[in-house]
């Protein structure tokens, strides 16, 4: 019994990092985050299929020091915030203003959610590292 609970789970984590990944491999040419859902198809494909944690492990250990350095001073938290706001309301413009080239909601919807997103991220690594440097 327990074989097949971990055969199912197996195939149900394979299954969702490989649509994630092909989702962020399109987002990759469209506007999204798909640098960001190719890595967690990744995550969740290693999960499934130990053997490709070798080629996860380096990418999020990299992850992890870009996450420290997005919060290493109060310009690039500045910075960062910014953008993401910029991101929202760019959405926002694209998916109310016609005139703009290739309007519409699918495109606004996509920098909005990379906006959140960058802001989620942002507010994540700066927790992270703020743990990190409070612990003795």
């Amino acid at each position: 019994m327990a074989r097949s609970v971990e055969s199912i789970r197996r195939a149900v984590l394979g299954t969702l990092g490989a649509v994630l990944v092909v989702i962020g491999v399109a987002l990759l040419v469209l506007p999204g985050p798909g640098l960001l859902l190719v890595f967690a198809g990744m995550v969740l494909l290693a999960r499934a299929v130990p053997a490709l944690d070798r080629f996860v492990t380096p990418v999020r250990r990299q992850a992890m020091r870009a996450a420290e350095e997005s919060v290493s001073s109060p310009w690039r938290i500045t910075g960062s915030v910014l953008v993401g706001l910029f991101l929202i309301a760019a959405g926002v413009a694209w998916g109310l203003l016609p005139q703009v080239p290739y309007s519409g909601w699918a495109t606004g919807a996509s920098l909005i959610i990379s906006g959140v997103v960058l802001l989620a991220l942002l507010t994540w690594s700066h927790r992270r590292v703020r743990a990190a440097r409070s612990r003795p």
